[in-house]
């Protein structure tokens, strides 16, 4: 097995080196300091899994996360000191498999891993139970249900508000008349459930601007 570990504090790579090396004796490790070599090394090498911390020197985990996943194999998990469902939701719809908190990585990391190369996804025990993620899986839910009411020129609308295209330059991407714009922003505020006055849609997309992302890839 091949693994790579991307953290900026060297006393914690070598801990986590350790651990690692005592429950897989077989495994290869690269270890990284900054986010760019750790992409670069994964997209050429495309290891087994890569443990990756968020916060990093020139590129953070999440972003690498995104990059690799889109683009290799390589199995991500996602090791940080932020106990936090909200990042624990950016985390997976950027593609990681496995969720880590560091105050507990000893005791997890181990049954994280082979969760992961057997096939399935991992959340840190922390995680699985709190109240706090369940209410933003419900209220995600709500907004999924929500976007699934928009016609496919409704979403494509909607993604352009979000990238604060005005109805002029929506009109010109779309190929349709400014009227028509117009006519797709009140059919969404109207379905969206939102006053169509004051900029609220353009407000409303950009409170959920990665959600909208989301949806529009599973649509």
């Amino acid at each position: 097995m091949h693994f790579v570990i991307a953290d900026d504090h060297p006393i914690f790579r070598g801990g986590l080196i350790s651990l690692l090396k005592a429950d897989f004796p077989n495994v290869q490790i690269d270890e990284f300091s900054d986010g760019i070599s750790a992409e670069n090394h994964i997209l050429s090498e495309i290891p087994d899994l890569a443990i990756l911390d968020i916060d990093m020197p020139e590129k953070n985990g999440l972003e690498v996360c995104l990059n690799i996943s889109e683009k290799v194999k390589t199995r991500v998990i996602i090791l940080t000191m932020y106990n936090d469902a909200e990042m624990l939701r950016k985390a997976k719809a950027n593609g990681a498999w496995g969720y880590l908190v560091k105050d507990n990585t000893s005791d997890e990391l181990s049954e994280c891993i082979k969760t992961i190369l057997s096939g399935e996804r991992y959340i840190a025990k922390s995680l699985r139970d709190s109240k706090l993620l369940q209410e933003i899986e419900r209220k995600h839910e709500e907004i999924h249900e929500k976007l699934s009411s928009l016609s496919q020129t409704e979403l494509k609308t909607l993604k352009l508000v979000s990238q604060k295209f005005s109805s002029k330059e929506i009109a010109e991407l779309l190929f349709v008349s400014n009227k028509s714009v117009e006519n797709y922003r009140s059919r969404i505020c109207k379905k969206l459930m939102l006053d169509a006055r004051n900029n609220s849609l353009l407000l409303w997309v950009l409170d959920h601007k990665e959600l909208i992302e989301e949806y529009r890839e599973e649509k």
